[in-house]
């Protein structure tokens, strides 16, 4: 996600918030690694909490200094719910890595947590950084915000098929408890996609505002 070029003059701001954003595609990237390249497990979810440590600790520089400016460039909610909304999303991320690895998952795609379906949501969160080098302005902002979106709505629709298949079949104990874990890691995924359209959502706000 691009977050910096759209701001007043603030470099201060606009370097936290374009590393947060770049820290948010990372995990985006890191957890799709894990998904689609199951092997060495242990070690690419550490990846993954690696970014979300990294994560908690930009959205607190943020928060200190918003605290310690007079100026800032532009509304202070609006700083706090972009701040709070990419620690979210970086959150969520993590929380779904943690779970296969809590879990035990063996396999993505015949447990159900992460098969190719549950895939497709997690690529919204860092969708619109790669188009960072470009330095885009407010209208490329904008379609990225819109694209994010479309991505989001075809997420949603493929978790629920996800969510529908995933009891199939499923007769008896062990197996029941394997489907559930599998659902809460889709339900997590899809949950990141969701921040991550929150997160466009706002940028859009902020664009409109400072048009």
């Amino acid at each position: 996600m691009v977050l910096s070029k759209f701001m007043p003059h603030n470099p201060k701001f606009s370097a936290k918030f374009a590393e947060s954003a770049r820290n948010a595609h990372l995990t985006a990237q890191a957890l799709v690694d894990l998904l689609e390249n199951y092997t060495d497990v242990e070690r690419k979810v550490q990846r993954v909490r690696d970014l979300e440590h990294e994560g908690d600790r930009l959205s607190r520089e943020i928060t200190n200094l918003l605290a310690e400016s007079f100026i800032v460039p532009f509304d202070r909610e609006d700083i706090i719910a972009l701040n709070d909304e990419l620690d979210d999303l970086v959150d969520d991320m993590e929380d779904a890595a943690r779970k296969l690895s809590l879990y035990g998952v063996q396999a993505p795609a015949t447990d159900g947590a992460a098969c190719p379906c549950g895939r497709a949501p997690v690529r919204a969160a860092g969708r619109g950084h790669a188009h960072d080098r470009g330095h885009p302005q407010g209208p490329d902002l904008a379609r990225i915000a819109v694209e994010i979106r479309k991505l989001e709505d075809e997420g949603d629709t493929i978790s629920d098929e996800v969510q529908r298949t995933l009891y199939q079949g499923v007769n008896d104990v062990h197996g029941m408890i394997r489907a559930m874990r599998g659902g809460e890691i889709v339900d997590l995924i899809e949950d990141a996609s969701d921040q991550a359209q929150r997160v466009a959502k706002t940028v859009e706000s902020i664009l409109l505002k400072n048009a």
